[in-house]
């Protein structure tokens, strides 16, 4: 069945690329705008999987943007039927259908057809469609804008308007019911749960008079004691529920300070994932929600002492990296009216954060006076999947005779003791504190490293509060003690950092830094790429920062941007010894955009540039290809998201429209886009492949060596055969200026994903 429309002349022009809050609730999209005239049966082609094309029919007007009369549910669900071949709910490069799809036109009331071709093209209306009948539209008028728009013009849009949204989160009594949800809760008692801090009496009663009158939430509310113990933690591991956060006054009630969260079953405010997605919410001028995610921190320091790992109890005793001091400052920085006592204020959560948590025991190893992840616990991590330990228990239950499931139960409750497990929980804790789990370069030995990541983030405290003082609150700060702060003694405690970071951390024969084992008392030959983050604070020499460029960025830079960690560190995969999501060859968007960071603050934007635009293309090529999807993750050596590892990966399981991205990649496109040029962010409209468009300036710099030929020659390869040498048009999406994608004025034509234009077709046009 298919519908002729017709449209009331009377309405506001709403503009083509406007957020679908506005697109499809105002103008010809209002209710009432668009209605039903008469419904007749259209040509189904049963013996043929495409339609015979029709050309644009005289008709229609030449002279002005396209537009097309659809109706939702039913080109929703013819849409599917013939395109969605694997049943994902998606149009993707997999999807074998005919890639074509005729829809009516406006100018002749639906009645001429005009052909919606590629994947790229037909996912974004399947998006469209999606998004429309979320507002109640059950017909509607859709720009043909909105199907061909520039890829990279479109997912930062979904991202600035859509994605943030989707991934914004409150505490209070109506968003308890969306924050209590929790996929990692594998306790028999799914009850949603709250627990207050100690001392917070007001908000206590708050949940009670919630819980009292909204029955149906079923809301257990627990208050902490004060001193939270890791025996304690333990103890209600099988009563997991969220922590409370900031809350302040409106309208004689509280309500929670709003906060963005990761995406997928990461339901909950993260600790360094809240420093990257505040960049990108700077960047898409949120500052209120930037400046609440700074205060949500804060609020975590003074009551739970430390900034949580994230805001459910089994994560009381464990911390993250720490980002507070930089995100206060650049949120600080973009206040329309900048406030010296909100500063003051997050600079003494900061300075109790240092002090008690990094520098303190048991973080602070004592004789090198460097850091650790190393926190405090008991008992296996609840938070995993449920048999994510089963090959570490199994040869202890085998010994004794009982199940696993039973061994892990009586070990938890301190009826086995066993010290080898002992230690190998300390390390897997502290490899879950350092944000990075897991990875090969911190197995069994963690919580012994005095890692460059933890002392170059301390470092930057210390740099960052001593600027603090000097330049900005004019010499007065004092901490939670009422103890005067002077910038020159962070002066000091930075200075020395970093003279023990260049003796226990820098190797002058690799031109690298690397962690530091303080109980074997020597050097790892773990190859890390948060080996950059020195430069993003600032802590390595311009000899160091040179050094590292020329000898080491080659390690990790492949076509996809900037890989964990090297395949040699990594060492051999098998069955026996699988791959870890945090080495090679996956790439993350906190280790892209630290790096970026770190090599403008010394000068090569060009490099800076080049990264940016690896990464950028991974994941406009995935969005292109797949739906939209934005994931957790890339295998950036094979450009793909679709990852054999553990845990899977997340923002990738959605049903027709992508709602939420993934948090840090959404904030690393952001981001990314205000460091690339104009002439680079043209080739990525355009999916150019990195290496292609950077070969003659690879090629100056003698970086385009013969591994990377292959590398490159391989991809080709392995495109070709997928696509059966481009035969096979199911695979293949085509962009070009016909389209509208790449901008109007390109003269670019036609260019298949699987086969890039060259560097010199892109910088000659």
């Amino acid at each position: 069945m298919q519908s002729t429309i017709h449209v009331t002349a009377d309405y506001q022009e709403v503009d083509a690329h406007a957020p679908s809050s506005t697109y499809y609730t105002t103008g010809v999209n209002a209710g009432g705008v668009v209605g039903r005239l008469k419904t007749y049966t259209g040509q189904r082609f049963n013996n043929s999987p495409v339609p015979p094309r029709k050309r644009r029919a005289s008709h229609d007007d030449k002279s002005k943007a396209q537009k097309f009369l659809i109706d939702v549910q039913e080109t929703i669900q013819i849409l599917m039927e013939q395109e969605d071949t694997d049943g994902d709910y998606q149009i993707t490069v997999n999807d074998l259908g005919p890639k074509s799809f005729s829809v009516g036109t406006a100018d002749s009331g639906g009645y001429r057809k005009i052909d919606i071709r590629g994947t790229y093209m037909l996912s974004n209306l399947l998006q469209e469609l999606a998004l429309a009948k979320d507002y109640g539209r059950k017909h509607i008028v859709l720009d043909e804008a909105r199907l061909n728009e520039n890829p990279v013009d479109r997912l930062s849009r979904m991202i600035r308007h859509n994605f943030w949204q989707g991934l914004t989160r409150r505490i209070d009594a109506d968003g308890l019911e969306l924050i209590t949800a929790d996929t990692k809760n594998r306790s028999a008692n799914h009850n949603p749960r709250i627990y207050i801090p100690h001392g917070e009496d007001a908000v206590f009663d708050y949940y009670k008079h919630v819980a009292e009158t909204r029955k149906h939430l079923k809301l257990d509310v627990q208050r902490l004691p004060k001193d939270i113990t890791p025996e304690f933690v333990k103890s209600i591991n099988d009563r997991p529920g969220i922590l409370a956060l900031a809350m302040r006054q409106d309208n004689n009630t509280l309500v929670g300070v709003p906060f963005v969260v990761p995406g997928g079953r990461f339901n909950e405010m993260y600790g360094w994932d809240s420093y990257f997605e505040t960049l990108g919410l700077l960047i898409d001028d949120r500052v209120d929600l930037a400046h609440d995610m700074v205060d949500n921190f804060c609020y975590q320091i003074k009551h739970y002492g430390k900034i949580l790992n994230a805001n459910r109890s089994y994560y009381l005793s464990r911390s993250q990296p720490p980002f507070l001091t930089d995100m206060a400052l650049r949120t600080y920085e973009r206040q329309a009216i900048q406030d010296k006592n909100w500063l003051r204020q997050v600079l003494q959560a900061a300075i109790k954060e240092y002090h008690t948590v990094w520098m303190a025991s048991p973080r602070l190893d004592p004789k090198t006076q460097l850091s650790r992840f190393r926190p405090d616990g008991v008992g296996i991590p609840p938070e995993t999947e449920a048999s994510h330990f089963d090959h570490v228990i199994e040869p202890y239950a085998k010994a004794l005779g009982i199940p696993i499931v039973d061994y892990m139960q009586q070990y938890n409750d301190g009826q086995i003791k066993e010290p080898e497990l002992d230690e190998y929980f300390l390390h897997d804790r502290a490899v879950r504190e350092s944000g990075h789990d897991t990875t090969y370069r911190f197995e069994k030995v963690c919580a012994n490293l005095a890692t460059v990541d933890l002392n170059t983030l301390l470092y930057k405290y210390e740099v960052d509060i001593a600027h603090a003082i000097r330049n900005i609150l004019d010499g007065d700060l004092k901490d939670y003690d009422g103890n005067s702060q002077r910038a020159e003694d962070w002066e000091e405690r930075a200075r020395l950092r970093r003279d023990r970071i260049n003796k226990y951390l820098w190797n002058e024969e690799k031109s690298l830094y690397y962690d530091y084992d303080t109980v074997k008392e020597e050097q790892t030959t773990y190859d890390s790429v948060t080996a950059f983050w020195t430069m993003w604070a600032g802590c390595a020499s311009k000899e160091q920062a040179m050094k590292m460029t020329v000898n080491s960025l080659a390690k990790f830079e492949v076509l996809g941007g900037l890989v964990s960690g090297t395949e040699e560190s990594r060492g051999v995969i098998s069955l026996d010894r699988p791959n870890r999501q945090w080495d090679f060859p996956y790439g993350w968007a906190p280790h892209q955009i630290m790096a970026w960071r770190a090599f403008e603050n010394y000068g090569m934007h060009d490099v800076a540039a080049r990264l940016a635009y690896r990464w950028l293309y991974t994941i406009t090529k995935s969005f292109v290809d797949f739906n939209g999807v934005v994931p957790e993750k890339y295998d950036v050596v094979g450009l793909t998201h679709k990852v054999q590892v553990e845990y899977g990966n997340v923002g990738t399981d959605f049903k027709f429209v992508p709602r939420e991205g993934f948090g840090w990649m959404n904030a690393s496109y952001q981001i990314g886009l205000t460091i690339i040029n104009t002439q680079m962010r043209r080739a990525l409209g355009t999916c150019t492949s990195p290496d292609l468009f950077f070969e003659r300036a690879l090629k100056r710099q003698n970086m385009l060596n013969e591994t990377q030929l292959r590398r490159r020659k391989s991809s080709e390869a392995a495109a070709k055969k997928f696509t059966r040498n481009g035969s096979d048009t199911a695979a293949i999406t085509r962009i070009g200026a016909e389209s509208g994608i790449g901008g109007s004025n390109t003269p670019l034509n036609f260019v298949e994903l699987t086969e890039p234009l060259s560097a010199d077709q892109v910088l000659d046009n």
